[in-house]
């Protein structure tokens, strides 16, 4: 919901710098004071219309992206479509958890996922069941 509120968000601003490009700045005078001109707010409607674009896409891509878990194990496709249970979980890093809410989970067998809060709901309480091992 956050992606899609960031991109409507991008999106609409791009419109009204649009908006302003084709009927506000041509019409405007000197003696008006505007401090840009047309291109700026073409360029303006472009860039943000583009990382609109951008987002939306990432948006789609990670649509179908699940997360679930239970006391003992967690499965999706983030974790590759297989079930791993807690205690096959070797170590976390998370020196970007403080500052990003980033996990990177590493299990027995050498793989590896990455949880962000930001993509993946209720990834705050999930950490809380990762082991704590304050030299990885």
């Amino acid at each position: 919901m956050r992606h899609l509120g960031v991109t409507i968000l991008m999106f609409g601003l791009g419109m009204y710098f649009l908006y302003d490009a084709i009927f506000v700045y041509p019409y405007l005078t000197e003696a008006d004071g505007h401090h840009t001109t047309v291109e700026f707010q073409y360029s303006m409607a472009a860039i943000l219309t583009l990382f609109a674009v951008v987002v939306g896409i990432r948006l789609f891509r990670n649509f179908k992206r699940t997360l679930e878990w239970d006391d003992s194990q967690m499965c999706g496709s983030v974790t590759g479509g297989v079930s791993v249970a807690f205690s096959d979980i070797a170590y976390c890093d998370r020196r970007q958890w403080e500052s990003k809410g980033i996990i990177v989970v590493y299990t027995k067998n050498n793989k590896h996922f990455v949880l962000d809060s930001w993509h993946h709901n209720g990834v705050k309480e999930l950490e809380e069941r990762f082991p704590k091992d304050e030299n990885k």
